[in-house]
């Protein structure tokens, strides 16, 4: 499994979508004739959370990945709205500008309820590109199981600008160890590289406002739920059990909604499996694109040329 430092995946990418004004940076690594995979990251970190798989899902697919508007190496614009629509908006951006008509999703805790919404669209009017699967880690894919921590609530509350002002690498670190599993605990280069992301274009001010994703959840709770309950194409489930924001208290409420759920739990494992247990989370990812390609289901969609 070849790693990628923070450093070398900031300089392999570029900052030249401009999306409402605003640069957004972005990964691509194409695959002559292989499907296209989107891959999108969670909070409050940015795409660099997908670089222990990263190398290994680009031997079979096409891989497209962005910083989220107010995420890592992207802008954070102060005063502004950031919605999860909007997010959904970028991608479909990014999407259309690599000439991509369908494609495949792996989506971690803030990037589900983006890949929610994008779901949600498929069965609306109008052209965009077509989505083929989805695989979600850890997140919060219902409002009513979401235990956020503390500092997320705080964040949320009348407090935020100072809480958010107030962060640091120390409280970072603090509240990644929560939701890290006991035995993948985050290496202190690992926090400095979340650091930087979030320091990035100070990015500390921007935290406030996109916690709000919290609060959208819960108003769009009948259109995002909704979309994984009447959804019509596949979709895998992959879950560090060990998470207390979303982990074993989420899957027994996914498995109560969803037909047919398709569920890998990772036992001993936190909030973040792609970057605790890389391992597990491509063999568990490959497994399902055996399945994919057991069932029909597009194996090769359009990709860029």
């Amino acid at each position: 499994m070849t790693r990628i430092t923070l450093d070398d995946w900031h300089r392999s990418g570029h900052t030249d979508l401009r999306f409402r004004g605003h640069r957004i940076y972005t990964r691509v690594q194409k695959a002559a004739g292989r499907p296209v995979l989107l891959l999108i990251h969670g909070f409050p970190t940015a795409s660099w959370d997908w670089e222990a798989i990263w190398s290994d899902l680009a031997e079979d697919n096409t891989l497209i990945a962005a910083d989220m508007i107010g995420f890592g190496f992207s802008d954070k614009p102060r005063d502004h709205r950031y919605c999860i629509a909007e997010q959904a908006d970028l991608f479909e951006e990014l999407l259309r500008s690599e000439d991509v008509t369908s494609y495949h999703c792996l989506a971690h805790d803030y990037g589900d309820t983006v890949a929610q919404e994008l779901l949600a669209r498929q069965s609306e009017p109008g052209a965009r590109p077509r989505m083929i699967s989805v695989s979600l880690l850890n997140g919060g894919l219902f409002p009513e199981t979401h235990r956020p921590l503390l500092t997320q609530r705080l964040l949320l509350s009348p407090l935020g600008p100072l809480v958010a002002k107030q962060m640091s690498r120390s409280r970072l670190e603090r509240s990644m160890r929560r939701i890290f599993g006991v035995r993948s605990q985050p290496s202190p280069e690992l926090i400095d590289g979340f650091w930087e992301l979030i320091m990035h274009n100070d990015g500390r001010a921007a935290l406030a406002e996109l916690i709000r994703y919290m609060e959208e959840r819960r108003r769009y709770r009948a259109r995002w739920v909704g979309a994984l309950e009447t959804a019509s194409i596949p979709i895998q489930l992959i879950v560090g059990m060990d998470d207390p924001i979303s982990g074993a208290h989420m899957v027994e409420r996914y498995r109560q909604l969803i037909r047919q759920p398709m569920v890998k739990e990772l036992a001993g494992v936190g909030h973040y499996p792609q970057v605790e247990a890389p391992d597990a989370v491509l063999k568990a990812y490959r497994s399902f694109q055996a399945y994919l390609d057991q069932a029909g289901v597009s194996p090769f969609p359009a990709e860029p040329s």
